[in-house]
């Protein structure tokens, strides 16, 4: 992600550090102002190294199994979650997690995509990419939130949804499609979060909002930059110039007007703070939770309307 060099210089000073500690504990040593030097050095490095990445460091960032996944948010963010199976068609899609749970004491439906700490749960989690039975799930959570007034927030990180062809024969597209219609005009406030990989309308089936919000270090692109690269360049291997032409940041998009926030990282990038991204998440929901449901629900709809129909002309 840095570079090479940058990065063995890094560990080689957090080698520094602890062999100093253990040096003081050992000996019985008082090393704690070296110790404080070296790690405001170490701090000062890495706010660096990190203020500099490219867009293909934080596709990287966005990609790594340690990244927290919906679920570990859920955890730390509700109060309370009970999860619901099933789109009462065909079959419960775990790649995407739907339920309700408490926020602050207001009652709220939440729908995230899920993907595995591992290769076990990756298979169990398809790789966080739903099948239409997945959209149809969140589809039907969310026409019940409207139905009961409860706001949704929408967690999404996703490579893409499902090519296989059983998707396809059950209907991938036109479940995408429904999601975007219906989430156009449902009657409750929507925010959803892009917290790793945002990737086509595999994610957009989830983010049609009155808030986007991405984390520092997601991306959120019409496709991958190996599949653009392959398209444009003929070469996948182009991958890290691809990202670059794609404006796929959040900086980049927050520029744009495509995203509403972005939402700032622990230095290093999620993983190396769970429980502080957790709680810049919950701070940003508090505020827009309260501002949206006390805003009359049919302005709530009209501006959403406007925003993306100002977007889509962006995008020409």
């Amino acid at each position: 992600m840095v570079a090479l060099d940058f990065e063995k210089n890094l560990e080689n000073l957090k080698e520094k550090i602890e062999e100093l500690k253990k040096i003081s504990i050992e000996q019985n040593i008082d090393l704690s102002d070296e110790i404080k030097k070296l790690e405001i050095k170490l701090n000062d490095m890495e706010k660096e190294a990190y203020k500099n990445l490219s867009a293909w460091d934080k596709v990287k960032i966005s990609r790594l199994l340690e990244r927290p996944t919906a679920l570990d948010y859920i955890k730390r963010i509700f109060d309370s979650f009970i999860e619901l199976h099933g789109d009462r068609s065909y079959a419960d899609d775990t790649s995407i997690l739907c339920g309700i749970g408490s926020f602050k004491g207001i009652p709220v439906t939440i729908v995230a995509q899920q993907k595995g700490r591992d290769t076990n749960e990756n298979i169990k989690r398809n790789f966080g990419m739903p099948h239409p039975e997945g959209y149809r799930k969140a589809l039907r959570m969310m026409k019940q939130a409207e139905k009961f007034k409860r706001p949704i927030i929408c967690f999404v990180d996703t490579p893409g949804a499902f090519p296989g062809i059983g998707a396809e024969e059950r209907g991938q597209g036109e479940a995408i499609a429904r999601n975007l219609m219906e989430m156009s005009s449902l009657k409750t406030p929507i925010i959803s979060i892009v917290i790793g990989e945002g990737g086509s309308g595999g994610a957009l089936a989830l983010a049609v909002g009155d808030e986007i919000w991405m984390l520092e270090h997601s991306v959120y692109s019409i496709l991958s930059p190996e599949g653009f690269a392959s398209i444009l360049f003929k070469d996948a291997s182009k991958a890290a110039e691809a990202a670059e032409y794609m404006k796929i940041t959040a900086q980049d998009l927050y520029n744009y007007g495509i995203i509403d926030k972005i939402i700032k990282e622990p230095i290093g990038g999620a993983h190396k703070n769970p429980d502080e991204m957790a709680k810049n998440i919950k701070i940003s929901l508090q505020e827009a939770i309260k501002r949206l449901i006390n805003e009359p629900i049919e302005l709530v709809v009209e501006k959403r309307y406007e925003k993306f129909r100002k977007m889509g002309k962006v995008v020409e």
